[in-house]
């Protein structure tokens, strides 16, 4: 599975998932300062090595900056900022996933690492309104899966809460 993440390519990672049936969500489980994530996998256009990025003078404090990908030029979210985890240097296993936020804007979000497809019956997902505990609308709800926990964030939720554009602050 781990090479799967290393080739880059979304819809190979769900080819090797399989097909959805009946209540399992497939998600692309990922880690942020040593924690389990997980988003849902059709949201993912791509994985990436991160390139070289370029900064933004006066960006809000979640963008990292920009990138050219094929050509298209790509906001970077560290994604760490925007759930509230402490934040880390990059390393080798530091990945890009490429999402598209609502009106058609591509995004990246740096993650610390992929770990692979993760699928999820419906026995297996708490909502998070069902925990008791406050998670900030982002949490969809958390999986079990082998003893371990997976927060599931909604990506939708994230990237609403952005201005459009490259993130660039008002004066």
């Amino acid at each position: 599975m781990a090479d799967l993440a290393r080739t880059g390519s979304a819809r190979a990672l769900r080819r090797h998932a399989g097909h959805q049936t009946g209540a399992v969500r497939e998600l692309l489980g990922f880690v942020l300062a040593g924690d389990a994530y997980a988003v849902d996998l059709t949201r993912i256009r791509e994985i990436l090595t991160p390139p070289p990025l370029t900064r933004v003078p006066r960006a809000a404090a979640d963008v990292l900056g920009l990138c050219s990908v094929r050509g298209l030029l790509v906001t970077v979210l560290d994604l760490r900022r925007c759930v509230g985890v402490a934040e880390s240097a990059p390393t080798r296993r530091t990945r890009l996933l490429l999402t598209e936020a609502e009106g058609g804007e591509v995004l990246g979000l740096l993650v610390d690492e992929v770990h692979q497809v993760v699928r999820l019956g419906h026995g297996e997902v708490e909502p998070a309104s069902s925990l008791g505990a406050d998670m900030g609308d982002h949490v969809m709800g958390v999986g079990r899966r082998d003893g371990a926990m997976i927060v599931i964030l909604d990506l939708a939720v994230l990237l609403a809460r952005r201005p459009s554009g490259a993130g660039v602050r008002d004066g």
